[in-house]
């Protein structure tokens, strides 16, 4: 925990900011990622903003972001997302998938909006499982200026959670990016994140030998190459 609030404190004092914004969802990793920037920055200098949609983010979720922006002491601004959302809706080669990603990419158009008018540092919340795996939105969440757990794997992430007593609302919630309704992330990536992370930590060791889950492993092997793009700075072409 120290190395990752004195990482967010060198880093901001490196690149000459002092200031935070991060998109807090009522979920465990936004919640984590306020928790360390605070402790990092001070609560004055971090703000939270909540972007829940109109019938699809639970109210629950809302809640449980204002009571933990109250007992950090962060200020917050509620920015309910429909209304942005609507005039994409209108364009003809509109999917579900579209919609989504684009609801993820109007949340990042809106933090930034706030870091640009307020000379702030755009914190991202993904988590490491996630940016191996290529499991966020392009231009979305995975747009930030820095990732406060993106060295943390998931079960990871549960662990220090819990060790640095987060509201057990938060840390009982089934993850999910309340992209649709009923979404989970487990459904989506199509294995628990403790068996996730398992062959993930595998893979990095070289210990390909081990890994028990063969389905899954093909599943995980297949979501790392499709996205690999997401992680990498657009192609020059020479």
């Amino acid at each position: 925990m120290g190395d990752l609030i004195r990482g967010i404190k060198d880093y901001f004092e490196k690149v000459g900011f002092d200031k935070a914004v991060i998109g807090l969802s009522g979920g465990i990793d936004s919640a984590l990622a306020l928790k360390l920037t605070a402790e990092a920055l001070g609560n004055k200098n971090v703000f939270a903003i909540l972007m829940p949609e109109k019938g699809v983010t639970k109210k629950s979720s809302v809640d449980d972001a204002i009571k933990l922006c109250k007992e950090l002491k962060v200020k917050y601004k509620i920015v309910e997302i429909s209304r942005f959302l609507r005039p994409y809706k209108r364009l003809k080669w509109k999917s579900d998938t579209a919609i989504a990603n684009t609801k993820a990419r109007i949340r990042a158009n809106i933090l930034y909006a706030y870091a640009n008018t307020k000379n702030a540092l755009v914190v991202g919340t993904s988590n490491k499982t996630e940016l191996l795996l290529g499991y966020g939105t392009k231009h979305g969440d995975i747009a930030a200026d820095l990732f406060a757990i993106g060295s943390l794997y998931k079960t990871e992430v549960f662990q220090l959670a819990k060790r640095l007593k987060l509201p057990e609302n938060i840390i009982k919630k089934t993850p999910s990016a309340e992209l649709y309704r009923g979404q989970t992330d487990e459904a989506e990536l199509g294995g628990r994140y403790k068996d996730i992370d398992k062959i993930l930590k595998l893979i990095e060791q070289k210990q390909i030998s081990k890994i028990k889950k063969k389905e899954l492993y093909q599943k995980i092997l297949k979501r790392i190459k499709d996205n690999k793009h997401k992680g990498r700075t657009p192609f020059i072409i020479k």
